[in-house]
């Protein structure tokens, strides 16, 4: 049996969807072209791969199995064709969660890590939808569950966090804070706090019932709000450089001290050579600067490193 790759693409491009419609646009085909190359599929498959709605389609048992090896078919596929005619493509990395600079860590081992091209995603799910869609190769930031099957990632650095707050906060001149003692302020938010999950889970651990959120706009400016409320408390990263912004105040947490989980995040079976440099990058620089060090008695992570 010899399967189409183009038959093979625009099933997958289907199941990612869950809408012929979207799908076809993705690979600049009319729905028609799409559903039939789907059909032909199924006819040589002998199995049905999608169960047709009026709100879209679903994968069936058949398709469920059919996808994970069908990624991997396009992706060799795409790698045998680069092969073949001797080009060279960079490694097409995004980061997500900008507030908190994760160029800072790619900038330590981009040097050793070969080319490197890297964009700016926008969360978590728009970087998962550009992986699925071989818009990238890898991706780099905060990864929680649920993780899109299909998908595998890996820990690269647990950064301790700060509260920053203004120096007229109460707690401002502590050389040092638990979290528990910030129940009595008000955690300011970058945004909407179902879509920031770190932040989400540190209220919930901490009973931080005070919540509010801004307009992301930069870390200046929502620094500077920050600093405007003596009530008013955030979270960053400890090595993320903070602007010069009066009246602005950072300190240390303890018993226990937070950590935000950086990871690299790729396709299951991408055979892309430069993931193999970018993952040995990491974990080299992770030894020398000790970035994995966790102790569960000191520290905090809303789900512990596996």
């Amino acid at each position: 049996m010899d399967l189409d790759v183009v038959h093979v693409r625009a099933f997958v491009r289907a199941a990612e969807e869950r809408h012929f419609g979207r799908a076809a646009g993705t690979l600049a085909i009319s729905q028609q072209a799409l559903s039939k190359r789907v059909a032909r599929l199924e006819s040589l498959l002998g199995v049905t791969l999608f169960q047709r709605g009026g709100n879209g389609v679903h994968l069936t048992e058949a398709g469920q199995r059919f996808l994970p090896p069908a990624r991997r078919t396009l992706a060799a596929a795409d790698a045998a064709v680069a092969a073949a005619v001797g080009t060279h493509r960079p490694l097409r990395v995004d980061v997500w969660g900008h507030l908190y600079a994760p160029m800072r860590t790619l900038a330590q081992v981009a040097e050793r890590a070969g080319d490197l091209a890297l964009g700016h995603g926008r969360d978590l799910p728009s970087v998962t939808n550009a992986l699925l869609h071989g818009d990238i190769d890898a991706a780099f930031g905060r990864v929680h569950p649920p993780l899109h099957t299909g998908l595998t990632h890996r820990l690269v650095r647990l950064e301790p966090v700060d509260a920053v707050l203004s120096a007229a906060h109460p707690l401002a001149a502590e050389p040092a804070l638990r979290p528990d003692q910030l129940r009595g302020s008000l955690l300011w938010a970058p945004g909407n706090l179902d879509r920031l999950d770190f932040l989400h889970q540190f209220a919930d651990r901490f009973d931080i019932r005070d919540r509010a959120a801004s307009v992301n706009l930069g870390l200046a400016h929502f620094l500077e709000e920050v600093a405007r409320d003596p009530q008013r408390f955030s979270l960053l990263p400890a090595d993320v450089p903070l602007p010069e912004i009066p009246g602005l105040r950072a300190v240390p947490l303890v018993d226990p001290t937070p950590l935000y989980a950086w990871s690299l995040l790729w396709r299951t079976g991408d055979e892309h050579p430069g993931l193999d440099g970018l993952t040995a990058a990491c974990a080299t620089e992770a030894g020398r600067s000790r970035w994995l060090e966790y102790d569960p008695a000191h520290d905090w992570l809303p789900e512990p490193p596996g």
